[in-house]
């Protein structure tokens, strides 16, 4: 029945996009002011589950926070996800398909919030000259990330 080699009949040109001819409003989440938030708290492969469901148009935000299926609160604000950042982290899986990994994409809230912390004492603490010039490339980096 299927007796035909070699390469296909027809070969794409270019490669799919979803919703191609729908002009996409800037403001509204996933536009160019308001980027989709990055995915945090899961191993590599459940990261690039999310990555195709985002590239192809099949990824569906949450509206509002979902239950976290071991502790029960509902703090889970990461679309896909099952556990929240807590329980997944105390237990040290992923947070969407609970598999023990070594390694975690991303960083929680707490780094990011200890880094800020970091920074401010760091410009507090500076000359006038050093403080100036810091702030200058904290600006500048914020510009380029709203940017993306």
């Amino acid at each position: 029945m299927g007796s035909r080699q070699g390469p296909p009949k027809h070969q794409n040109k270019f490669a799919w996009k979803p919703n191609a001819g729908v002009k996409i409003n800037e403001t509204e989440v996933g536009g160019r002011f308001r980027p989709l938030s990055e995915v945090t708290g899961v191993c590599l492969r459940c990261k690039e589950q999310i990555e195709w469901k985002r590239r192809y148009g099949k990824y569906k935000s949450l509206t509002e926070p979902a239950k976290c299926q071991r502790c029960s609160k509902r703090a889970v604000r990461q679309a896909y996800h099952n556990l929240c950042p807590g329980c997944a982290k105390e237990q040290s899986v992923c947070a969407k398909c609970r598999c023990h990994v070594g390694r975690i994409v991303g960083r929680d809230s707490s780094e990011v919030e200890a880094e800020q912390k970091l920074l401010d004492e760091a410009i507090k603490n500076a000359r006038e000259r050093d403080r100036r010039t810091l702030l200058r490339a904290v600006s500048s980096l914020k510009q380029c990330f709203s940017a993306i």
